[in-house]
């Protein structure tokens, strides 16, 4: 096992204790994704395993050897992780190409050049190699700490929110750069996020927190469809919760239906087509059911009437 997290207890008050025997345990090589809504605690508990809060009791153990936290390291952080966090903490008089290098060995600079160049490819920013990070915007800094962090091959890369500063190609073109990169080098990956829908297809993993305290771990398949609460399943975006009175009056299954979970059946429950709307890869639709409003989304515009089913 990579990381226990055993028995920790966390507040940042007394009056507001954050993290209370929380247990955990992370795989080695593994992308695991840390979900929840802002302020459940995902950041806290990132920067608690990498080593810059104290937390009160109970122990993490990183690689088999147990981590001290702040008051053992004179150095913030911990050995063979690295940790991008919202502060990048780039050298300001140096290239984008120095940045990214900063860890890597001087003695080969032909295989550091080599390195360098790799890592800014893996990141998107091949052509800003020789600009200086105040010239890059926010997103193009964070890729910049990201590449830097990847430098040194960690045995854990923890990254807090990686996308939340970029424009949509970007993110599209990095995620699948650097998860296909980790993967190739069996870096085990912890990342924060609040947007699961946009990372699914290269998870091993999915943890839950939901105001410190740990609602679900399992794969992305399982949590997708079996969410544990309303408060998971909206973390896959859009969603229709039903109440257990509505769960009874349509007869479900379950209590929560993605868009696509509800099909358009000539055969089904009746439903009138309050709006639709062109979403580009689909029609997103707002439709009354036994007075309960849904989203659907269909493949052509709708109106009118029409027969719904659920899968």
């Amino acid at each position: 096992m990579l990381l226990e997290i055993n028995h920790l207890n966390f507040s940042y008050s007394k009056e507001k204790p954050l993290f209370q025997d929380l247990n955990l345990t992370l795989e080695a090589g593994k992308i695991i994704a840390l979900a929840g809504e802002s302020g459940c605690g995902k950041s806290t508990l990132l920067s608690l395993i990498y080593g810059l809060l104290d937390w009160e009791s109970g122990a993490i153990i990183f690689d088999g050897e147990k981590l001290m936290g702040p008051k053992g390291n004179l150095v913030p952080g911990e050995a063979r992780m690295k940790f991008v966090a919202q502060n990048f903490d780039l050298m300001p008089y140096a290239t984008v190409a120095e940045n990214v290098g900063k860890f890597i060995s001087n003695i080969n600079l032909k295989k550091k050049k080599e390195t360098v160049a790799e890592l800014l490819e893996v990141v998107g920013l091949e052509d800003f190699a020789h600009v200086l990070p105040k010239y890059l915007s926010g997103g193009q800094q964070q890729r910049v700490a990201i590449a830097r962090a990847l430098s040194v091959l960690p045995k854990l890369l923890i990254l807090d929110e990686p996308f939340s500063n970029l424009d949509f190609p970007r993110k599209i073109e990095l995620r699948e750069k650097l998860f296909r990169y980790v993967k190739q080098h069996n870096i085990s990956l912890l990342i924060s996020t609040h947007e699961l829908q946009d990372i699914i297809p290269w998870l091993d993993r999915i943890i839950v927190l939901q105001k410190g305290k740990l609602v679900q771990d399992g794969s992305p398949e399982e949590i997708y469809t079996k969410p544990y609460n309303t408060y998971v399943a909206k973390l896959f975006g859009e969603v229709n919760i039903f109440s257990e009175t509505e769960r009874s009056d349509f007869n479900l299954p379950k209590f929560s239906y993605y868009p696509g979970e509800i099909r358009i059946a000539e055969s089904g429950l009746e439903a009138e087509v309050l709006e639709s709307r062109f979403a580009g890869s689909h029609y997103w639709n707002k439709i009354k059911s036994r007075n309960k409003e849904l989203v659907i989304y269909t493949d052509h515009q709708t109106e009118g009437t029409i027969g719904i089913s659920f899968s």
